[in-house]
């Protein structure tokens, strides 16, 4: 289900996913690489999200193409990253 980004004060292109209770994914589905910079948004992203909802857990959603750097990252911040083909 489609969540509405402006109610986390974010951009209106930027693609929520409800995937379960307390549990929200940021959709990147491109078909190329999701490099270190594209992971700083992301990290960006899900701050703005936990400013709003503190007891959020959030994913990203993208497809396999990402480099090594950027799943660190995402660790380090705790988003878990699920893995889905276009």
């Amino acid at each position: 289900m489609e969540i509405d980004p402006t109610s986390y004060n974010l951009p209106a292109r930027t693609k929520l996913r409800a995937i379960s209770l307390n549990h929200i994914g940021i959709v990147k589905l491109i078909k190329s690489r999701l490099i270190q910079k594209d992971a700083i948004r992301i990290i960006e992203t899900s701050k703005q999200i936990k400013n709003i909802e503190p007891n959020i857990n959030i994913s990203l959603i993208c497809t396999s193409n990402i480099c090594s750097k950027s799943i660190k990252l995402l660790q380090k911040e705790n988003i878990s990253i699920i893995t889905e083909e276009f």
